[in-house]
């Protein structure tokens, strides 16, 4: 097993927009009794990372993080992705190019910590420009659900693209049955990544492809422009985000029984 000592040195970055459409002020939002945002970065803390950063278009969000040993970005609002956020931050903190930070959503309060460390490993060891995760999906309704991303992989663990559609398709078994899946052949991409400073702010700068504007998924920017995406397992279960109120009842229960 490999420990957080094994690691460079890196930053774990939190974008965390408040507005929401399903769920306005989101990173507010109460999860056993504490601001959602808080679950996140306390999950970041544990990663091992040097630093944590909250990259935030809201002062209140900056202010419900104060105390929490994180530092705070204030982000312009108009700001289209967490990408963009993350690489203003980026330009404010005067980031060294070769630093190695982790995008992690501020919607992901069980992110396991050592999913975090998984991530700047594969970075670190790959040579890629991005690293991300994935894991088993094991259902045929995750599969054909297109809020779940899924990934093909070369053999050596490089993507070869990320989709919302059923990919890779299994004509002759689907023919006959859809509602089951014949083999572990499936990944469930993890929106997690791992970059250097200086890629980041290269992605950024890069007008969205056009896979990316069909599929709106921003990593096909990274695969149409040529860039290797390094894909590593999970090494523990990636629960889902919250994006409803159903998701904040559902990391409720899990936090709260935690707990007991």
């Amino acid at each position: 097993m490999h420990s957080s000592t094994d690691l460079p040195e890196f930053t774990v970055a939190i974008p965390a927009r408040f507005a929401s459409t399903r769920l306005p002020g989101k990173p507010l939002q109460r999860i056993a009794g504490e601001p959602m945002i808080v679950h996140v970065l306390r999950r970041a803390l544990q990663s091992g990372a040097r630093e944590v950063v909250v990259a935030t278009d809201d002062e209140r969000v900056a202010a419900a993080v104060e105390g929490q040993g994180v530092r705070v970005c204030l982000t312009d609002p108009s700001l289209a992705s967490g990408t963009d956020r993350l690489a203003e931050c980026g330009r404010q903190l005067g980031w060294d190019a070769q630093r190695i930070i982790v995008n992690l959503q501020g919607d992901e309060p069980l992110a396991p910590p050592e999913a975090i460390a998984e991530v700047v490993r594969a970075l670190a060891t790959s040579g890629a420009e991005i690293a991300t995760l994935a894991q088993p999906l094991l259902s045929a309704d995750e599969l054909f659900n297109p809020n779940c991303v899924k990934v093909v992989c070369t053999a050596d663990g490089r993507a070869l693209y990320f989709s919302r559609a059923a990919i890779p398709y299994a004509r002759d078994a689907f023919a006959v049955d859809r509602l089951s899946l014949p083999g572990p052949h499936w990944r469930r991409h993890i929106g997690l990544y791992a970059y250097r400073a200086g890629t980041l702010a290269r992605f950024a700068e890069m007008p969205p492809g056009r896979l990316e504007q069909v599929e709106c998924l921003e990593q096909l920017r990274a695969l149409e422009a040529g860039w290797t995406i390094a894909v590593a397992d999970s090494p523990r279960p990636f629960p889902a985000g919250v994006d409803t109120p159903d998701d904040l009842a559902r990391v409720e229960t899990v936090l709260t029984v935690g707990r007991s």
